[in-house]
């Protein structure tokens, strides 16, 4: 007897592979597009029973209908739909902001459809606006109970698998529209193997995660100057969000910084939340 056709059969191994050392509940995150509709199918063959949660933006008209036509794919495969409502703000970041908080809610593991090429656009965003290691790391595939299944995949795979399922996904306009950055890197992509980019970010993530290993929070000006330069801004960010109980940006590390390396009495470096960092002798000192 034959085995499931290619696409599909490399989409159900991943998914396979993913939940090996998960036992509770599972939802794979839906938009109706492609990679999400074949991450549906593939965690209704190797979990039968488990949920879909289709996420609305509410920024486009008739999302509704896309919402519901998605969301009637996945109970077609035997999974529990739901449909999460919301109204973002224009912009790809407030998207994904609201996109999370839904998600947030959602009871256990949740699958995300992102694949390689999505991984391959994340760092060359990054190296374009000269983030660090940690942002040219890309996504992982494990973020506490959220999970990336195909980020060894390709979009030409998600879209194969759809077809041979009977899938009909939805294609976004927003992806041909080069008012959105994510957008004009893809077509910049296009020209490019994914596949070395994909690999960039693996091995960056495995040096960020063994350098946040060693960072811990540290506001002593002369323990911070005897650390490597990566180690200092990593124990800096920590000092920095840990007092002020929110995330610190790249230009916020790279003021204090400025406080510890390059002291010439400068004023206090503002914080989120409206903190404020001074050096005092040799030491930083917060204040909220």
């Amino acid at each position: 007897m034959s085995g499931p056709p290619p696409a599909t059969a490399a989409t159900r191994v991943a998914v396979r592979r993913s939940l090996a050392d998960v036992a509770g509940p599972v939802a794979a995150a839906v938009s109706g597009g492609a990679d999400s509709l074949a991450l549906a199918a593939a965690l209704a063959f190797e979990r039968p029973g488990s949920a879909a949660v289709v996420v609305d933006h509410g920024l486009q008209a008739g999302s509704e209908e896309v919402a519901a036509k998605a969301a009637a794919q996945c109970e077609s495969l035997g999974l529990t739909a739901t449909v999460l409502s919301g109204r973002s703000a224009p912009g790809e970041a407030a998207a994904r902001e609201l996109r999370y908080q839904l998600l947030d809610a959602v009871e256990g593991t949740v699958l995300l459809g992102h694949t390689r090429d999505d991984q391959a656009e994340t760092v060359l965003l990054g190296v374009l606006r000269g983030s660090g290691a940690r942002a040219l790391a890309g996504m992982a595939p494990v973020r506490g109970r959220y999970r990336r299944p195909f980020l060894d995949l390709t979009r030409e795979q998600t879209r194969a698998a759809c077809l041979e399922s009977g899938l009909t996904p939805w294609d976004d306009p927003h992806n041909d529209d080069p008012g959105f950055s994510r957008v004009r890197f893809r077509q910049l992509l296009a020209e490019l193997p994914t596949a070395g980019l994909a690999r960039t970010a693996r091995l960056l993530r495995e040096d960020a995660d063994a350098l946040d290993a060693l960072a811990v929070p540290l506001c002593d000006v002369p323990a911070l100057l005897a650390l490597p330069a990566a180690l200092r801004s990593r124990s800096l960010k920590l000092w920095a969000e840990q007092e002020c109980g929110r995330a610190v940006t790249s230009a916020h590390v790279d003021a204090l910084r400025a406080l510890v390396e390059d002291w010439r009495g400068q004023g206090p470096v503002a914080l989120p939340g409206g903190g404020r960092v001074t050096r005092l002798g040799g030491r930083l000192a917060f204040t909220s």
